[in-house]
């Protein structure tokens, strides 16, 4: 035990001395309970050299050289730096169609739906778009003459920047079925060969908003048919997910659906959601 404790400490130190910047663990202590903060990432400490990755470019991008100064400036800060520090720590990994087995789902609660008004959808995770993007292209298979409205929001502006644009190579596009790619995408006008772009008229029912799900307004009014917040939870301490859960089961409808990630459950909040199998949960109706 001894050794290996010893071993470590000299790969600690190899890491560090091959470092541009020095990175302490109060500076790495300080920036996780910043991001806790600021968006409710919470951090173990196996994630330092990826904080360390993440956070020098911002170093380098503002001339500083330390973290302690570059850490002084986002807590001084309110707008820019504030953001650019969470868009930098926060991990997005998405792609069309991503966990399959829940747009049948969707497809299905969207064609048994009841009532009039648009069909109404929140992906409060929109990543680079594709979530969005494969959910417009759903609703628009399964309702072809229905009204519909998404609304998809980021904490991350970059890369919601990315997703309002629609642009993508045909390598993230490769595995939708030649119809799908026909009807809804088309070649990217000034964006190279081979680059494909999500067709006007699929992009118009979306509505792409900046939302840290910490803000205690998010701006969204009248309640929504779907909920997809997908890989989110697993990033949140449980008095985080708590919190936010709690929010989520006003801004359903009755009948509606809340669609989380393949290793989130809500197991510990079935006063809020019961299951449907599938990590697909509806709201616990309350007696009156």
């Amino acid at each position: 035990m001894e050794m290996f404790s010893s071993e470590a400490g000299v790969r600690t130190g190899q890491v560090q001395s091959i470092r541009e910047f020095s990175f302490s663990e109060r500076e790495f202590e300080r920036a996780r309970k910043l991001i806790h903060r600021l968006a409710g990432i919470a951090m173990t400490d196996m994630k330092q050299d990826m904080v360390y990755g993440r956070l020098v470019r911002c170093l380098r991008a503002k001339g500083l050289k330390s973290f302690e100064a570059y850490l002084d400036l986002v807590e001084a800060d309110r707008g820019r730096e504030r953001q650019a520090f969470i868009n930098a720590l926060t991990t997005n990994l998405t792609s069309f169609f991503r966990e399959p087995h829940h747009f049948p789902i969707l497809a299905e609660h969207a064609r048994n739906r009841g009532g009039a008004g648009a069909y109404r959808v929140w992906c409060a995770a929109s990543s680079t778009g594709e979530e969005p993007y494969s959910i417009a292209i759903t609703l628009a298979e399964a309702l072809p003459a229905a009204r519909v409205e998404i609304v998809a929001s980021d904490v991350d502006t970059q890369v919601l920047e990315s997703a309002r644009r629609g642009v993508y190579a045909e390598a993230r596009v490769r595995e939708l079925a030649p119809d799908r790619l026909r009807r809804f995408f088309q070649p990217a006008p000034g964006a190279g060969q081979g680059m494909l772009q999500v067709r006007p008229e699929l992009s118009a029912r979306i509505d792409f908003r900046h939302i840290n799900l910490l803000d205690a307004d998010w701006g969204l009014r009248g309640q929504f048919d779907a909920i997809f917040c997908r890989n989110v939870m697993i990033y949140f301490d449980k008095s985080t997910q708590r919190r936010i859960i709690e929010r989520f089961r006003p801004l359903l409808r009755p009948e509606g659906l809340l669609i989380c990630g393949h290793s989130e459950s809500l197991q510990n909040h079935s006063d809020l959601f019961r299951s449907l199998g599938r990590t697909t949960y509806a709201p616990v109706l309350r007696s009156a």
